[in-house]
């Protein structure tokens, strides 16, 4: 299990995000009992209730070096390509047929955008998805690997008309979802025994037509790892895994949202089965 933490470290490291482990909360929660309760999250709450837990002492939750040299898995997940097998969840024709390909139009582009346009059609940007493919596939990946190590994954969404489905989603993921707006200060005030979450995942990285959502800026700030889906008006430079794509489209949404759910619940059951298979310490 050490191994495997120091891997997924060295993954982060080379995205420049390091990874938020078990050994950062044990930090933060020295001596304290940690009860994790999913389910949705506001800003105040995020900001200022102590972090739950049906896992007990965080100590219990590292696997001591000697136990961790008794742990042998068939092979480490890091070294699968698609130990999840969540590539092949992306197609060119889902894609497509859920309009994701589809920008804002030209006088709207953020020029940090342009590598991912493949054109204009009548002045309207088409994103390129061969590039959407590769990058949604890598994201999902990811998303799998936290829900398997038991991570913390916080979706957020700023556009009103997509709330209940990013609700409803986090609900089905036993995750959070954030959807109202966005406190200055959440996680760069929040208290030292508040658990932070793993995994951001921003189905909207606006609050308006040009102005950031800030929960990106507060995540890059406390290196805590990002999933975005960017637009061609969007700045793609804060996020971890950038996934070029229409990002209010009602179809592209719900897209994304069943995609990250398969994603996450591959996850959360392959550790299930771990565990079960005594790879894996029960919490």
């Amino acid at each position: 299990m050490a191994t495997y933490i120091s891997k997924i470290v060295g993954l982060s490291r080379s995205l420049q995000r390091p990874f938020l482990t078990l050994n950062t909360v044990s930090r933060r929660c020295a001596g304290d009992k940690c009860i994790l309760t999913r389910g949705f999250l506001t800003s105040s709450y995020l900001a200022s209730a102590p972090v739950t837990s049906d896992i007990g002492n965080v100590s219990s939750v590292l696997t001591s070096q000697k136990d961790a040299q008794n742990l042998s898995p068939p092979e480490d997940p890091l070294d699968h390509p698609d130990f999840f097998g969540v590539r092949d969840l992306v197609t060119l024709r889902n894609l497509f047929n859920a309009r994701v390909h589809l920008g804002h139009k030209e006088g709207m582009l953020d020029e940090r955008m342009k590598r991912y346009i493949y054109g204009s059609r009548q002045k309207q940007l088409i994103i390129d998805l061969d590039q959407t493919k590769t990058l949604l596939q890598d994201a999902l990946n990811f998303t799998a690997h936290v829900a398997f190590r038991n991570g913390i994954i916080l979706f957020i969404g700023s556009l009103h008309q997509h709330v209940p489905t990013i609700e409803t989603l986090a609900a089905e993921c036993k995750e959070y979802a954030h959807t109202r707006h966005w406190k200055m200060g959440t996680f760069t005030n929040a208290a030292l025994d508040v658990r932070l979450p793993d995994l951001m995942i921003f189905l909207h990285t606006l609050d308006t037509s040009f102005k950031p959502h800030m929960g990106v800026v507060e995540a890059a700030k406390m290196n805590i790892p990002t999933i975005g889906i960017l637009d061609s008006n969007c700045n793609p430079k804060l996020i971890t895994y950038p996934i070029p794509g229409n990002d209010d489209t009602p179809t592209a949404i719900e897209l994304y949202c069943s995609l990250f759910k398969t994603a996450i619940l591959q996850g959360k059951k392959k550790r299930k089965e771990w565990i079960k298979k005594g790879y894996l310490k029960p919490e």
